[in-house]
C-alpha cells in the first residue's frame, strides 16, 4: 500500500482538494453538511487516485527512460501493471459511488469528469497545450464541489475553474522545464519544447498574472471580503516568488517553488473562504 501510495504521490492531493472545498463552501454559503463534505471527500480522493495511477501506467515505457523518473514504481518493477490496473478500478469505482451519494448531477456528470482527467495523461504525445489539459483537469475540482452542494452550476464557479486553470498550467510549464532535453529525444510535446524556456517561463508568469486576478474577482463576485483579498494577494505574491526563485540557467530550486509554493496557494485560498463564509 505504501508504494501505491508514493506511486500516485498521495501528498499532491493540497493541489486540488482545497478548491473542492472551496467550490463547496462557495455554494453552501457557509459549511456543507457532514454528510456532504465526506462524500466530496471520497470523491476526490478516489478521482485524484485513478487519474495518478492511470498516468503512470500509460507513462511506464516513457519514465523507463527518463533518468528523473526511472526510479518510479512500475519501471523499477515494484508493482505490476496487473495490480495498478485493480487500483484503478477499484478508485474509480470509489469515485463513482461517492459520487453517486451526492447529487443526481454529481453521477451523471461524473464519468465526463473522469474521462477528462484520464484524457490529460495522452496529451504530451500529440499536443504542446497539454499543460492546458492538465490545468481543465484540475479546473474540475471547484465546479465539482460546487455541484455537490447545489446540484446545479452557474458563473462564479465557473470563474474559478478558469483561475484554476491558468494556476495550474502555469506551474506545470515550469515543472517540465526539468525534462525540456528529454522530451524533445523521445517526441513528447511540451511549451518548453515549442517556444524554448525562456519564453515558456514569460507565458507561465502571464498564465500566473492572469489567476492572480481571477482570484481577486472570485472574491469580489461572490463577496467574501478583507479576508479573502488578503490571501488572493498573498497567493499572487506567492505565485509570484516562485517566478524569482528560477531562471532559463537555474532551475535548482524548481522543486521547492513547485511543491511548497503552490501548495501554499491552495491552503491560503482554501482557510481564507472557509474564514469569509462560517459562521
Amino acid at each position: 500500500m505504501l508504494i501505491l501510495l508514493e506511486m500516485i504521490k498521495i501528498e499532491h492531493t493540497v493541489f486540488a482538494l482545497p478548491f473542492a472545498f472551496m467550490g463547496a463552501l462557495l455554494a453552501a454559503r457557509g459549511l456543507p453538511t457532514g454528510r456532504q463534505a465526506f462524500f466530496i471527500f471520497l470523491a476526490m480522493v478516489g478521482a485524484r487516485s485513478t487519474a495518478m495511477a492511470f498516468n503512470r501506467l500509460v507513462d511506464q515505457r516513457y519514465d523507463a527512460l527518463n533518468p528523473r523518473t526511472a526510479t518510479r514504481a512500475l519501471p523499477q518493477g515494484l508493482i505490476s501493471r496487473r495490480a495498478t490496473i485493480i487500483f484503478i478500478l477499484a478508485s474509480a469505482l470509489l469515485f463513482f459511488f461517492a459520487a453517486a451519494q451526492l447529487n443526481n448531477l454529481a453521477l451523471l456528470l461524473s464519468p465526463v469528469a473522469l474521462a477528462v482527467v484520464l484524457f490529460y495523461s495522452y496529451t504530451k504525445r500529440f499536443t504542446w497545450a497539454s499543460h492546458l489539459f492538465l490545468g481543465a483537469a484540475l479546473a474540475i475540482a471547484p465546479a465539482a464541489g460546487w455541484i455537490a452542494v447545489r446540484g446545479d452550476i452557474t458563473g462564479l464557479p465557473l470563474l474559478l475553474s478558469l483561475t484554476v486553470l491558468l494556476w495550474v498550467a502555469g506551474f506545470d510549464i515550469l515543472y517540465s522545464l526539468q525534462d525540456e532535453d528529454f522530451d524533445r529525444t523521445v517526441g513528447l510535446y511540451s511549451l518548453p519544447c515549442r517556444l524554448g524556456r525562456a519564453k515558456a517561463m514569460r507565458l507561465a508568469l502571464i498564465f500566473h498574472l492572469g489567476a492572480g486576478f481571477g482570484f481577486i474577482l472570485v472574491g469580489y463576485l461572490a463577496g467574501l471580503g478583507m479576508i479573502f483579498y488578503i490571501a488572493a494577494v498573498l497567493a499572487g505574491l506567492l505565485l509570484l516568488v516562485e517566478h524569482t526563485l528560477l531562471s532559463p540557467q537555474d532551475l535548482s530550486r524548481l522543486n521547492h517553488a513547485f511543491f511548497t509554493l503552490n501548495g501554499l496557494v491552495g491552503l491560503v485560498l482554501g482557510i481564507a473562504t472557509l474564514l469569509s463564509v462560517w459562521p
